[in-house]
């Protein structure tokens, strides 16, 4: 399919999304890792150094980066020189992420980014391939206004939604009018672990700062068109969220209702739901998840544990479609948070840039 390496770079490279990055890129067919970044505390060191009682994953870190040396994120041109595309994921201010997303970008490097800082950017696609692929169209338009050739910068949206948006999508032709969803959102969602968050050992919490907004509002963005310069947001549903942290590892649980325009039998929904595929599927892209979406009869399942790793956790697991009082149908969504959601998503939609030429190859 592709027969040349990307060579890549990871800024914010010792934070969570940054080493689940590493994980998902060490082996990768297509991409290479070739320069860290990240805050001026870890720069000069080497990564195994920087991350030295900090590595959250049971894996070892690859041997391939354990000694790379960690560039400063402002080190920009040391950075960029080296990297084909970069992949983004800091714990900054939003004012700081923009102008250093743009200032890569501006290098002629593309940003692929996992920060929200430029989500609500009109000219910026916040891709989920599989379900708005056609948003990278939107990048010569972004490229004007850079005044770039090859850079750009495109994001992956919240975490959180990856749990009912694609659920939502595979029925857009009948109309969705209203959606009430909860996510209950696992303690990785917010870059810690047990160990470093032991106050969320069995607890839960009624809030997370931002959350409930980017749930409301960035499905819109996603089921929007490019009209002009920019990208409109979609009009319905109206969505109405809650966005509670509990005490899971990783994965975010979705409970969603929604009414319909047009109605359809619960048979139906189900089968769309398990056919439904996009242009990964169908382009075979190596993070690609086959079957995108599973169901289950089971009346306890999905469940956090059992399913969030569910196609190398990219895949989408639904269940307990079943009819409402108040809303024609309800169910549950999973979708595992530092993989699709996050880095994986990231890994994903490069992927498809890269395919469809967006990365330049040369």
């Amino acid at each position: 399919m592709m027969n040349r390496k990307y060579n890549v770079g990871i800024i914010g490279a010792t934070g969570m999304v940054g080493q689940r990055f590493i994980t998902l890129l060490h082996n990768h067919p297509w991409f290479h890792i070739e320069a860290l970044a990240a805050s001026s505390n870890s720069a000069g060191k080497t990564y195994e150094e920087a991350v030295k009682g900090r590595w959250v994953f049971s894996d070892p870190i690859p041997e391939s980066v354990s000694k790379m040396m960690v560039y400063d994120t402002q080190e920009i041109d040391k950075i960029t020189e080296q990297c084909d595309f970069v992949f983004c994921a800091v714990n900054m201010p939003k004012d700081q992420i923009r102008a250093l997303e743009e200032a890569i970008a501006k290098t002629e490097t593309p940003v692929i980014s996992n920060n929200s800082a430029n989500r609500n950017v009109p000219d910026v696609p916040m891709i989920i391939p599989e379900i708005n692929p056609q948003h990278a169209e939107i990048i010569p338009i972004q490229r004007r206004r850079l005044g770039t050739r090859s850079g750009f910068i495109a994001v992956k949206p919240n975490c959180s939604i990856q749990s009912y948006v694609p659920a939502l999508s595979a029925l857009l032709d009948l109309q969705p009018t209203r959606v009430i969803v909860s996510t209950y959102q696992a303690i990785s969602g917010a870059g810690k672990n047990f160990d470093r968050w032991p106050e969320m050992i069995d607890n839960v919490i009624p809030y997370i700062g931002g959350e409930e907004e980017k749930s409301e509002l960035e499905p819109l963005k996603i089921w929007g068109k490019i009209e002009g310069n920019e990208i409109v947001p979609a009009k319905s549903p109206v969505i109405s969220a809650h966005c509670i942290r509990v005490a899971a590892s990783d994965g975010h649980l979705a409970t969603c209702w929604m009414s319909l325009e047009k109605q359809v039998s619960k048979e139906e929904i189900i089968a769309r739901w398990r056919e439904y595929k996009g242009l990964p599927q169908k382009l075979r892209l190596p993070s690609a998840p086959t079957p995108f979406i599973q169901y289950f009869d089971e009346p306890d399942r999905p469940q956090t544990k059992l399913d969030r790793d569910f196609e190398r956790g990219m895949g989408i697991s639904l269940g307990r479609l079943r009819g409402d009082t108040l809303f024609d149908w309800r169910f549950v969504g999973l979708s595992h948070n530092t993989l699709r959601g996050a880095a994986g998503g990231g890994v994903l939609s490069a992927e498809y840039l890269c395919h469809e030429g967006y990365i330049p190859s040369e």
